[in-house]
């Protein structure tokens, strides 16, 4: 989900909200080496994430008070994963009246979204639109897997199309005719291997293809 680039590497991040986005980023953040203050107002939450990372408090992160007394002044980034609303636009209110330096915060529609932008939020994720894309890809354009940046651009997981059976990437003329990079190569029973162009590309062969939106659409429409 994270990457300590995109997070410009902090020294502690702090996960407000500890449901399934929440503990999906705290794990995620714990395992990339970043210490990690998790909290949350509901206590068993919070006990099911004790055992794994070395801070997590019970605490209502709307109450300013009760973020004070916690000290907030190691930490560089915050994540905000909570489902209610108006409770996570208030936090991410609070976090950067503490001079928390980048807070990246869960919405739920795109007018949560920009509220929470209005408020601070440097970065705003929609979990659930975003699922909800890749299926709509996956289901219409034969994608097995499919993951859109902001910009137009998108990485996608597809099924070798019959066009580039026994011929190597070089031979076949992915990026001259569809203007599309083949980066990696899934074949089943072997590891991932990233793609040359001397790669021979075999039925049932999975490509790990980027390029823009309508380029992978073509491509993968070939059936």
């Amino acid at each position: 989900m994270f990457s300590k680039q995109q997070i410009g590497s902090p020294d502690t991040a702090l996960v407000v909200g500890l449901g399934r986005f929440g503990r999906a980023a705290a794990r995620r953040l714990n395992e990339l080496g970043v210490e990690v203050l998790g909290i949350d107002r509901d206590p068993a939450l919070v006990s099911r994430l004790a055992l794994e990372l070395d801070n997590v408090l019970v605490l209502d992160a709307t109450d300013a008070e009760a973020l004070d007394q916690v000290g907030l002044g190691h930490v560089t980034v915050a994540v905000v994963g909570m489902a209610h609303v108006e409770a996570s636009v208030v936090t991410v209110l609070k976090l950067k009246e503490f001079g928390i330096r980048e807070v990246w915060a869960k919405a739920s529609s795109q007018t949560h979204g920009e509220i929470l932008h209005r408020v601070g939020a440097d970065h705003v994720i929609y979990p659930e639109a975003a699922a909800g894309l890749r299926v709509a890809h996956a289901v219409a354009r034969h994608l097995i897997d499919y993951f859109e940046f902001e910009d137009g651009f998108a990485i996608a997981r597809v099924t070798a199309p019959p066009s580039t059976w026994e011929r190597s990437l070089a031979e076949s003329g992915v990026r001259t005719e569809y203007r599309v990079t083949v980066v990696g190569v899934k074949r089943e029973g072997e590891p991932f291997h990233y793609a040359e162009p001397d790669t021979v590309i075999r039925e049932g062969d999975h490509l790990i293809i980027s390029g823009t939106k309508p380029d992978l659409d073509r491509f993968a429409s070939q059936g």
